[in-house]
């Protein structure tokens, strides 16, 4: 007989105490209670992945759990929170504990390593639909925003671009000698928390990067009245990423492929001394409005738009 909807929470959801100090009261009312300290702004964000729109239906449940609760922390570390807690609603077409379990696996793993709890969320039935809220907190004016970007600043990213892009292009059927990156990369992405939280007090502005590089730094440009040019050469490609563009000529890819969920942020030259290891810089913001790319000594304007659902 098919798990009922409480007995579904409690199998494979429920945890009978709250892990972090700012979690009162988790799953088991009709809400979640949470305390704030004093001195610290709540930041909060929500995303939906759907079947066939966010991820194949042929998914690994407990990678796509590993990656649900990724894309909302990436999210948090892009503001600079640390976060603390988490809701999940589930839309299913049916009860397969299998998938469940496997899925939960994932989403609970990483959210312990995090030392995030879930608190609560909600269940149904329906076209498969996965949704995150995530919570975090970020002392009082110390949040990393689209907004504060200076003419001046350089220009960084906290990792590797293009990867997931090129594992998106395997899972379509493109050829690749060596796919194990790529495909980590685009299944299982992990959130700069850490890289978010060192970020306060040295960058001026930060986004995640989730619709691709030159789309999520279009949105800091926009926000902030500026514009910017891109070192493409400076660009931190694996040697995988490096053959596709190789063998394909699409040296676009790493600027316009999503799901890399890595930091771009901006800061100001003379506290580059303090970005974290492991960060590129790949340009410098400036006062002419739009972006604009330098590719082998030739600096052309660059315009992408990211994914609309409803384009």
């Amino acid at each position: 007989m098919a798990l009922a909807e409480f007995d579904l929470i409690r199998r494979y959801f429920a945890v009978n105490k709250p892990q972090h100090p700012y979690n009162q009261l988790g799953i088991g009312d009709d809400c979640a209670l949470l305390n704030v300290p004093a001195g610290y702004q709540l930041a909060v964000t929500a995303d939906t992945m759907v079947e066939n729109v966010h991820f194949f239906a042929d998914a690994d449940p407990e990678l796509l759990g590993h990656k649900l609760l990724a894309v909302n922390l990436s999210d948090l570390a892009a503001m600079g929170a640390e976060p603390f807690a988490v809701t999940l609603a589930l839309t299913l077409p049916k009860v397969d504990e299998a998938w469940l379990q496997a899925f939960s696996l994932g989403f609970i793993n990483l959210a312990r390593q995090h030392h995030v709890d879930l608190i609560g969320g909600d269940t149904t039935s329906g076209p498969l639909t996965l949704t995150v809220q995530a919570m975090g907190v970020v002392p009082q004016g110390r949040a990393l925003l689209r907004s504060s970007a200076q003419v001046g600043d350089l220009i960084y990213v906290s990792g590797q671009l293009g990867n997931a892009g090129l594992g998106l292009k395997i899972k379509q059927g493109y050829a690749c000698a060596d796919p194990e990156l790529a495909l980590r990369c685009f299944n299982q992405p992990q959130a700069r928390v850490q890289q978010g939280l060192a970020l306060r007090g040295v960058a001026n502005a930060c986004i995640d990067i989730s619709d691709g590089l030159a789309a999520d730094l279009g949105h800091i440009l926009e926000k902030s009245g500026v514009g910017a040019c891109l070192q493409w050469q400076d660009l931190p490609l694996s040697g995988q990423v490096m053959d596709y563009i190789a063998r394909s000529g699409d040296w676009r890819m790493p600027l316009t492929a999503g799901d890399d969920y890595e930091l771009c942020f901006t800061v100001s030259a003379d506290l580059s001394a303090l970005v974290p290891a492991g960060s590129y810089c790949v340009g410098m913001i400036e006062a002419v409005p739009g972006l604009r790319v330098n590719r082998a000594g030739q600096v052309n304007s660059f315009e992408v738009k990211g994914f609309e659902h409803f384009s």
